[in-house]
This record gives C-alpha cells, structure tokens and sequence, in this order.
C-alpha cells in the first residue's frame, strides 16, 4: 500500500509504510537531470550534487555532515541521471526528524563555497576518468550519445572535464536555483513511520512554497535513421565492448513492459537465447545481455557484451543472427511465459523492501504517469500476448536503424558495418 499526496506547492508526497521493519527512508527527487543542460553547462546537474554534501551554514563542511549521519549509523547518499537528481538517507526509525532536518538543510541551506567547489572540480575529473577507464561503463555512455545524437539525451551525465574546470560558481548557483523548488520535487517517505508526525516534521522542514509546475522536457525529435551508425573508440583491449541496438518507443508507452519481456527472452538471464547461443555454444564471450533503458520520450533496446577481440566479427554476426531469428520466427509460449514469471519474480523480490518500492513509485511519478502499484504492473505483465511480442520483435530490429557502439583495438569501422548491412 502507498499513499499519493499533491501539496499545494505542487510538490509530491508519496508515503509507503511498514510497521514490520525497524528502519525509515527519507528522499527527495527533483526532476533535473543532464538532459535539462546545455552544451556550455553539461555536467551541472551532477556538479550541484556534490555541492550539497559540502557544508551549511549549520553544519558548515562535509565533515559535519558525515559524521553526525555516520553517528546514527545511517546509509546516505544522492544520484544524478539523465532525469532526475536525488538525494536520501536510511536510518533507525527513530532518527526521521534528524533525517528530514539533514536533508532540509542540504537542499535548502548549502554554501556554494567558492573553495570547495574548487577542490570538487578535480574530484568530478577523477571521476570522469574513472568511470572512461571502465570500457564496460564507458561503453554504455558512447552507444547512448550515438543513438540520441544531437539530443539532450546524449549528453553524459558527468559532463566534458573542460566544462568542470570552468564552470563558474554564478552558473552553477543559478542552476540549482532554477530547479531546486519544491514543486519540482517528489518527497517519499518508506519504512515505520506516524504518517502524523511526519506531516507536522514536513511543515517544519519542507514547508509549502509557492505554488510552481513541474520542469518539462524538451523532446527528443524524431529521427529518419536510414542506415547504421558506429561510433568506434580504438584502444589496445584483451576484451572488446561492444553494445549494438535501436531507438525504440518512451517508457510511458503501453508497449514499453512487452519490450521488457523481450529483451528477457533475448538476454535477460543465463538460460536466455543470446547467453546459451554466444557464450555455452560458441565460448564467444565471458558475459552477454539484452538491455532496456527507459526515458520519458524515448528508450533503447539492445544487446551488451564483452567479447574475444579475435572473434568480434563472429560473434557480430551471430548475435545479429539471434536478432533476426526472433523477428522472422517469433518466440514461444514456453519463452512467453518464463519471462513473465523470471521478470514477476524479480519484481516481488525487489519490492519487498520498502525504499526500493518508494523509488519504484517514485519512477513513475516523474514521468507523469498514472502511478501502478505492484499488483497493477504485475496484472499488466500477465496480459501481454505472443502476437503483441512477436510484432513489436519485427518494428524494433530494424537493422537500417541499428547503432553500434565498440571499445576495442579496431581502426576501421567497414567490417563492422558489412555485418549490420548484410541481409
């Protein structure tokens, strides 16, 4: 059970109690992300995250922050996506009106202090360096800037080091002005709360502002891709990175859990087609999966693997081949119906802790959408048919709209794109 609470700010409460456990969660969800950025800004978003932990008027550095939190025994800390930017803290029931106090003072009351966004600057390049030095993250982020080129979407999250280095402290604070309103926000409280005294602690530490809407996007245009892209980052690897997929439909599209269930069939788990066929049968890869990421107005479906840089075009070509097997002769009833229960399962287990419900519920409050509680999605999940799998596999792999993203020591891309064109 949850409880859905518009305040008169426009801000969102959304409560999920459970009297059952020991344990609270405090968040706050403000819908900004680096899709909201521009090329002269990209990184803010995650920049004014760090920003947060560094100091208060109250609790003037990070130090005071972290060690009255670590004091408790609390689990705290924030993301930013390409959608939004969070921040939460998990602790002993008893410490809520620490928790909101905490958070309250981060997100309303932090300094900007000139010389600690200074020093985070060099912390954000290291992590940018970091996260590039990962081939199987960095992967993810060059398939996502050539499938949503020239788009918001394409933008990285951490932004270009140039723009880190110099972005200045009045363009970062304007920022977080502009975004950081109440009505932009979705609170959520998880856990073993009085549903009363929280609202009179939100009073006190979230009190109701005026009345704003929240940010809207700005969508991505729709694209005529008429024939393959590759984007090729050629470095001296034993193992090759290598994700190829489509543009497919937003995530607040009806067809968008039959997408779901398609990419289980096709990757999503060790008895799925692509792991038996590419891995068990050919011994092409150490780890292959079919992945769906979705945003408001757009997502991706596609296939991630590490691969034998002696046999990537084999393996190319056989996992194009799995693809294409599935649009010409669809799945079965058997497929069908393990994924249900493979993706049911997963479900009911994850949504067993009360935080990761929030944030389920939380998900789908952002977006805009109608909120599902488990058992909606669930009775969704059971409804899709073979024929509604079967057509979407034949509008989605379209390999005249395919994007193939590759870490690996490679120079041309001619081979790569023979593959993708063959017929």
């Amino acid at each position: 059970m949850f409880k859905r609470i518009v305040r008169p700010d426009g801000s969102v409460l959304l409560l999920v109690p459970k009297k059952e456990t020991q344990a609270i969660t405090f968040e706050v969800i403000y819908k900004v992300g680096s899709r909201q950025e521009n090329l002269q800004n990209n990184g803010v978003s995650h920049f004014v995250e760090h920003l947060m932990f560094k100091g208060t008027q109250k609790r003037p550095n990070t130090i005071d922050i972290s060690k009255e939190l670590d004091g408790i025994g609390a689990e705290y800390n924030a993301f930013t996506s390409k959608e939004h930017t969070g921040y939460y803290i998990t602790a002993d029931a008893s410490h809520l009106p620490l928790a909101m106090d905490m958070l309250s003072d981060m997100l309303y009351n932090s300094k900007f202090d000139a010389q600690e966004m200074d020093r985070e600057r060099g912390v954000i390049v290291e992590e940018i360096n970091m996260y590039e030095d990962n081939p199987s993250f960095y992967v993810e982020e060059i398939f996502e800037e050539l499938l949503f080129q020239g788009s918001t979407l394409g933008k990285p999250i951490a932004g270009p080091r140039e723009v880190i280095k110099k972005i200045s402290r009045q363009s970062l604070y304007q920022y977080y002005k502009k975004n950081y309103y109440n009505g932009n926000a979705v609170i959520g409280v998880a856990g073993n709360f009085s549903e009363a005294k929280m609202q009179t602690l939100l009073k006190k530490y979230f009190p109701v502002a005026k009345k704003q809407a929240r940010n809207k996007i700005k969508k991505v245009a729709r694209f005529a891709q008429n024939q393959p892209r590759i984007k090729l980052i050629n470095r001296n690897l034993e193992q090759v990175q290598l994700i190829v997929g489509f543009r497919t439909m937003p995530s607040t599209d009806k067809r968008f859990i039959a997408l779901q269930i398609l990419g289980n069939i096709l990757g999503g788990t060790m008895s799925s087609r692509l792991f038996l066929q590419i891995r068990e049968r050919m011994g092409l890869c150490y780890f292959i999966k079919a992945e769906v990421n979705g945003y408001e107005d757009a997502s991706s479906f596609a296939v991630h693997s590490g691969l034998n840089k002696d046999k990537i075009y084999e393996a190319l070509s056989a996992i194009k081949e799995e693809l294409d097997r599935i649009k010409r002769d669809g799945v079965s009833q058997d497929e069908l119906q393990k994924a249900k229960d493979n993706i049911r399962g997963r479900l009911i287990l994850r949504l067993e802790s009360p935080t990761s419900y929030l944030n389920f519920l939380a998900a789908q409050e952002l977006l805009n959408k109608k909120i599902k509680d488990r058992q909606m999605t669930l009775d969704k999940l059971d409804k899709i048919t073979i024929n509604q799998i079967n057509l979407l596999a034949k509008e989605v792999i379209d390999w005249q709209k395919s994007n193939l993203a590759i870490i690996g020591p490679f120079e041309s891309t001619n081979k790569f794109l023979k593959i993708l064109n063959k017929n």
